[in-house]
């Protein structure tokens, strides 16, 4: 494949790349709120400020056989693909929430990566086709 973002094999450990879409439109949401309340505007800008801090520093990993999570170059999670029962992104027009549930807990996470490659990673390494409802 000749894009940049795109997996090359499912050996092969991608790292996904940032993104700041969600936390920006979250802050720039804070703007108009201001005019109708104030404390408002405040709770949705710092929550907006959070998750910027989120996208810089927080990082996702997909290894051969698990999900890695990084915080500043530190592993703070890992999640075996074998463990993995059902996976989604919500709202596909407007993809803000990534879930992922396995065999004993389940995930959210704001989606703060590079979109088009996490769905390919997800896809490639989980496919919903193997994976069994529940």
């Amino acid at each position: 494949m000749s894009n940049a973002n795109s997996v090359k094999t499912s050996q092969a450990t991608v790292e996904l790349a940032p993104s700041y879409l969600l936390p920006l439109a979250v802050v720039l949401l804070a703007i108009p709120l201001l005019l109708l309340q104030p404390w408002l505007s405040l709770v949705v800008a710092l929550f907006g400020m959070f998750l910027l801090t989120q996208a810089a520093t927080i990082r996702l990993q997909f290894t051969a056989n698990q999900l890695d999570v990084y915080r500043s170059k530190k592993l703070i999670r890992q999640f075996p693909y074998a463990e993995w029962k059902n996976w989604r992104i919500f709202w596909p027009s407007l993809p803000i929430l990534f879930y992922f549930r396995e065999v004993k807990s389940i995930h959210f996470l704001p989606v703060l990566f590079n979109l088009k490659t996490l769905k390919a990673c997800l896809e490639e390494h989980i496919p919903l086709d193997n994976v069994p409802e529940s």
